[in-house]
């Protein structure tokens, strides 16, 4: 029997560009895309379904028509737009994954993919080298979700059986779609506004060091990780991916390589540098590279050619 996929959140910078990756591997028809509104440009041959995930009656009718035998939940509000909206984010983001858990259990779905990330660590993890299992204390709303959600997966995993998986993606970098409101997003900005410019104003301090990762890696990262067998899969919460640990100042440096005139400059007082104080600078990933043989393609100066030359393309 093929495997049909049903992305939910499909119009968000992962999502966008996971349908791509999931439609090359199993097919144009045997992939549906799920989105609160339209996206922007859809193939003719491509599926698509206007769905809120919070509507569980809407999503049941959505999986008793396609009868997927997998389910991708990207649906999220993410760290940025969660702090002005806290109740909506937790809203969003525990009770879709709570209406996706419970439908695919009372319907027979056996795989779910839900995304993590680094934002479940706080001030008391460690700093460096963040390891699979650790005191996790976040403190945006985001996070706090996103830990509660990996709690959840884990359980639904070890009570009923659901064959759920799940990724702490670091922050992702893409040229093809904008950025959603994350406090990483400076590192995809940066890129159009250098080039757009030939100058950015950076939101976080230029010595802020995070786990970053190329939309090339996260894409193939979660195809690994659906892949694996499920004996191999030891972690339900959730796996620690590591990326490429950069500060601004970094990536600036990186840039003017390339275009030796881009200028960096710095604003004090944004909301998004406490969330990001908050967060590690690196991350250590063991268990995802034992257990599913996961290892990382793109370094910062290959992704920060990759990322002009394509946005030099696209112009």
């Amino acid at each position: 029997m093929k495997d049909t996929i049903i992305i939910i959140g499909s119009n968000g910078q992962i999502g966008t560009e996971l349908a791509i990756a999931l439609r090359k591997k199993f097919g144009v028809s045997n992939v549906i895309t799920s989105d609160i509104r339209e996206p922007q440009h859809r193939g003719s041959d491509e599926i698509f379904e206007t769905i809120n995930v919070l509507d569980k009656e809407g999503l049941k009718k959505l999986f008793v028509k396609h009868k997927p035998t997998q389910v991708y939940l990207l649906a999220a509000m993410l760290s940025a737009v969660g702090e002005q909206y806290p109740q909506k984010a937790w809203d969003l983001n525990m009770n879709g994954l709570l209406n996706v858990l419970d439908l695919c259990l009372e319907l027979g779905i056996k795989k779910v993919f839900w995304p993590s990330s680094i934002a479940v660590f706080g001030p008391h993890s460690p700093k460096t080298a963040a390891p699979q299992y650790c005191t996790m204390d976040p403190n945006s709303i985001y996070g706090i979700s996103k830990l509660a959600g990996e709690r959840l997966c884990e359980y639904y995993h070890a009570k009923y059986g659901l064959d759920v998986r799940s990724i702490r993606y670091p922050g992702v970098i893409s040229w093809k779609t904008a950025p959603g409101g994350g406090t990483t997003d400076y590192a995809i900005h940066i890129f159009f506004e250098a080039l757009a410019k030939g100058s950015y104003a950076c939101f976080l301090s230029a010595d802020t060091a995070l786990p970053m990762m190329y939309m090339d890696d996260a894409v193939r990262a979660t195809l690994q990780l659906m892949d694996a067998p499920a004996e191999n899969i030891r972690v339900r919460s959730s796996y620690n991916l590591g990326g490429i640990s950069f500060t601004p100042a970094m990536i600036a440096t990186e840039i003017k390589k390339i275009l030796p005139n881009f200028e960096m400059s710095y604003i004090e007082g944004d909301p998004r540098q406490a969330i990001a104080d908050t967060w590690p600078e690196s991350i250590d990933d063991e268990y995802a590279r034992k257990d599913w043989n996961w290892s990382l393609a793109f370094d910062l100066p290959k992704m920060a050619e990759d990322m002009i030359n394509n946005l030099k393309n696209k112009q």
